[in-house]
């Protein structure tokens, strides 16, 4: 079975940013990180969803 690949957030913003940039395909940025376009997909998703907090204020 094989190991699962684990990344840091920082790896994934990189990764979501460059999407949203438009600049490349998802596909094209996908193939230059060796990742799967669904897992880049889901990544921009929950970003997305949680970009609002960065702006609560709160201890």
């Amino acid at each position: 079975m094989e190991k699962r690949n684990r990344y840091i957030s920082e790896s994934k913003t990189k990764v979501v940013l460059e999407v949203l940039r438009k600049e490349q395909t998802v596909n094209e940025i996908a193939t230059k990180y060796e990742l799967n376009q669904v897992m880049i997909s889901r990544w921009k998703a929950e970003f997305l969803e949680r970009a609002s907090i960065v702006y609560e204020k709160g201890p």
